[in-house]
């Protein structure tokens, strides 16, 4: 695929700005195609590269990567570079850094300036790109996921530095950060942000201090986990009886009036639901056709359920 295969599809969702690049607000987060989890069956490679192919062949222009989702036997950047590689000239890699696989593959904290060096790099190498269009830093100083620990406890101007001098190297676009709190989105903003990247839905609203601020400086606003956490104990969107009661009534699904409430949210919201079904794709980016009326949205913003103990 190159830049005269570029989708003519509409963009899925419409569309927002990430980094000075115009993209669909349904993009496509490629960590699920390269995750092998227990008591799943391995994702085949045919069908992953299959699957990117069909997302960007229906408008979808963002995609969300890094270089630790999966590993060297199935590493996410692999998979996109197979299926996409030239690169559309419209397609928008956002990929991350601030952890990385250890000798036994197993996900660490890789929080120093050099070792985020090294990620943008190692994201450059893999997946054959010049330029990557944004870089998200993900802090590891809250769960979910790994924590940083010894040396690994970093401060956040250390690495903004570090990517800014990156940026100003023309090695990326723009500066995104992930799992932060308000306070440490305030003191990056000076640095210039293009997004954030935050556990948020429905069921999940400790963000929105987060998201209040996004919106006062029109950062894009990248919810991961959007319709609840894949962890068993936590609440899931579509579980819901406001959003059940929703999805009757437009006659579309529970995972659509999710996506569509984050969507109506903020106007600056871009979604990076991924999945390796090619189903699931397609009600993905119908879920950008859905309307809410006010009625509606005022019962899903009331939708209150309290993390588990």
């Amino acid at each position: 695929m190159n830049s005269s295969d570029t989708a003519t599809a509409p963009a899925p969702g419409g569309t927002a700005t990430l980094a000075g690049h115009q993209v669909a607000r349904i993009g496509f987060g490629v960590m699920q195609l390269a995750e092998h989890r227990p008591g799943r069956q391995p994702i085949d490679r045919d069908a992953a590269i299959a699957i990117l192919r069909t997302a960007v062949a229906s408008g979808i222009n963002h995609l969300d990567t890094a270089d630790f989702y999966g590993t060297n036997a199935a590493n996410a950047n692999d998979l996109i570079r197979a299926a996409l590689h030239p690169y559309p000239e419209s397609l928008v890699l956002a990929t991350k850094v601030g952890a990385e696989r250890d000798a036994a593959g197993a996900l660490v904290p890789a929080q120093r300036p050099e070792q985020l060096r090294a990620g943008v790099e190692a994201n450059l190498a893999r997946l054959g790109a010049e330029r990557l269009a944004v870089v998200n830093l993900r802090r590891v100083d809250a769960a979910p996921g790994i924590i940083a620990e010894g040396d690994q406890i970093v401060d956040l101007d250390s690495q903004l530095a570090e990517l800014v001098a990156l940026r100003d190297a023309g090695k990326v676009d723009g500066i995104g950060l992930s799992n932060v709190s308000v306070d440490q989105l305030r003191q990056a903003l000076p640095a210039g942000i293009a997004c954030v990247q935050n556990s948020h839905s429905p069921v999940d609203r400790a963000a929105e201090p987060v998201l209040d601020l996004c919106r006062k400086h029109d950062i894009a606003w990248v919810p991961f986990c959007p319709l609840g956490s894949a962890f068993p104990q936590w609440p899931k969107v579509a579980d819901q009886p406001a959003v059940r009661d929703a999805a009757e009534a437009l006659g579309v699904t529970s995972i659509q009036v999710g996506l569509a409430w984050h969507l109506a949210h903020y106007a600056h919201t871009l979604l990076i639901a991924g999945t390796a079904d090619p189903a699931h794709l397609a009600e993905n980016i119908a879920a950008g056709d859905v309307r809410l009326d006010s009625g509606t949205r005022a019962a899903l913003d009331a939708i209150t359920v309290p993390p588990p103990s």
